[in-house]
């Protein structure tokens, strides 16, 4: 084999490692994979069209995203999460967001424009009947990232990144009421705001704010008031 060859080989496992990694890390965030399923190589791979070679990998980084998990001499399982690990979850994330948020209100570096625009867009996507909450989600993920971008910190939006990803599995907008979405989207326009005015403390203050209220309705609809978390 030429080096051409080799390198044109390599290539193409690159990409069906990628396009697996994808698809079955899609697979889970839209419930589609659903928490304690069993993920077996074979199936996989018939499935998305590839060898077990690109499985493999596609498996062993979701497992490093917690996504998975490996029992042993059992195979690899979706992760399921519970109340308690949504609490450490948004505890972690209540602490990271509204600093990177406060960071941004002082680099000059938000595109204030483009997170009015994503703001707005989200409130168009929630006035549907029924509102289209995949759009929101991902207007919703955007918005949030290009702030944590905007706060100059690049292992800040790596490490956030990582922790977003279960509240994603549990589809949080699914579990608002009507008023918690009307709240929500209000303090996207208020983060905005605090932004534009180039004040870390207010921005640091909505965004906590903000957080804290997406748990709330997440634990809301998770918890019994008797027996206590599910």
């Amino acid at each position: 084999m030429t080096q051409g060859a080799g390198s044109e080989a390599g290539t193409d496992a690159g990409k069906a490692a990628e396009v697996t990694y994808l698809a079955i890390r899609r697979q889970i965030l839209s419930g589609e994979r659903a928490g304690g399923e069993w993920l077996r190589e074979g199936d996989l791979a018939a499935v998305i069209g590839v060898s077990r070679t690109p499985v493999r990998e596609a498996l062993r980084r979701l497992a490093a995203e917690g996504l998975v998990r490996h029992e042993p001499n059992r195979g690899v399982q979706v992760e399921a999460w519970g109340v308690d690990d949504l609490d450490e979850i948004f505890s972690l994330r209540s602490q990271l967001e509204p600093w990177g948020c406060g960071l941004a209100a002082s680099t000059g570096l938000a595109d204030l424009e483009a997170l009015a625009e994503l703001a707005d867009r989200m409130d168009e996507e929630a006035r549907r009947a029924p509102p289209d909450l995949d759009a929101i989600t991902e207007l919703n993920n955007r918005f949030h990232r290009a702030i944590l971008e905007a706060s100059g910190n690049g292992r800040l939006v790596g490490l956030v990144s990582t922790v977003v990803e279960v509240p994603l599995v549990w589809r949080t907008f699914s579990h608002y009421s009507s008023e918690a979405m009307r709240r929500s989207l209000a303090h996207h326009h208020e983060i905005v705001q605090a932004l534009r005015a180039g004040d870390p403390e207010w921005a640091e203050s909505v965004m906590r704010s903000h957080v804290r209220a997406a748990w709330a309705s997440l634990r809301e609809e998770h918890l019994d008031p008797e027996q206590g978390p599910s």
